[in-house]
């Protein structure tokens, strides 16, 4: 077991999953504003910063899966820059899909990105079923990264890519001191006083602290099947980008 699937928003009730998913249910009303608010903004390049490595194994009409997909400005990020055939995004909050499907169907894109409520621990989808697999902010909440990163793999085509963007706590100096204070003191006060959860925002911090990250974390995809793993840190260290192929 990795340290930071030991970490439950909840306490010991239940498994780690339904807890997850409970707190993005409650959180969903607020998730995108605290996304951004809480990252500056950041998060948006980040995403970006992501499908530019991907571009260049994903050509125009390619499909996708993104995983985790939250209220699904990865997915629908995914279909404007990829050119993309089809985006299919699946997440255990139904709560959160609720809000990416009200987003695909403003922009008219509801028959190309669509949204199906999944645990990415058990895909249901056919072996290679998608040219790229993506995800944004999620392997520090899933259960069984292995299990999930073996999934994720199935469902890609052979020599299909996979990016990955994750929060982390940075570890070197002066980054490490000045990010402890945002984290252990704003970020909860911020969280709990717009989403009305202070688990959900302590929860978070939690597991930046805990997860594996860089090589360590490199060594995970390899050891789920993944060939040419890469990682790259981003803006401060705050960001882990990892990437492999099928």
């Amino acid at each position: 077991m990795y340290a930071q699937e030991s970490i439950k928003p909840y306490g010991d009730q239940g498994s780690k999953s339904s807890q997850v998913e409970r707190m993005f249910d409650g959180i969903a009303h607020s998730y995108d504003f605290l996304n951004h608010f809480l990252s500056l903004g950041v998060d948006k390049l980040w995403r970006k910063r992501a499908i530019r490595h991907l571009k260049q194994s994903c050509p125009p009409g390619s499909s996708v899966l993104d995983v985790a997909t939250g209220t699904g400005d990865f997915a629908l990020l995914a279909r404007k820059k990829l050119k993309a055939a089809s985006v299919v995004g699946i997440d255990i909050s139904e709560k959160m899909l609720e809000i990416g499907r009200k987003k695909a169907l403003k922009s008219h894109l509801e028959d190309v990105v669509t949204f199906k409520k999944a645990d990415c621990s058990n895909l249901p989808f056919a072996e290679g079923t998608f040219d790229a697999v993506i995800s944004a902010f999620a392997l520090r909440n899933f259960e069984d990264l292995d299990s999930c990163l073996e999934e994720m793999r199935r469902v890609l085509r052979p020599g299909g890519m996979i990016v990955v963007i994750d929060l982390c706590s940075p570890r070197r100096f002066p980054m490490r001191q000045l990010f402890w204070c945002y984290k252990k003191l704003l970020m909860p006060i911020i969280g709990h006083s717009v989403s009305k959860d202070a688990s959900a925002y302590s929860y978070l911090p939690e597991t930046m602290d805990a997860v594996i990250q860089g090589d360590e974390m490199r060594k995970v995809f390899e050891k789920a099947g993944f060939q040419d793993t890469r990682y790259k840190r981003l803006t401060f260290q705050m960001c882990m980008l990892y990437s492999g192929k099928k």
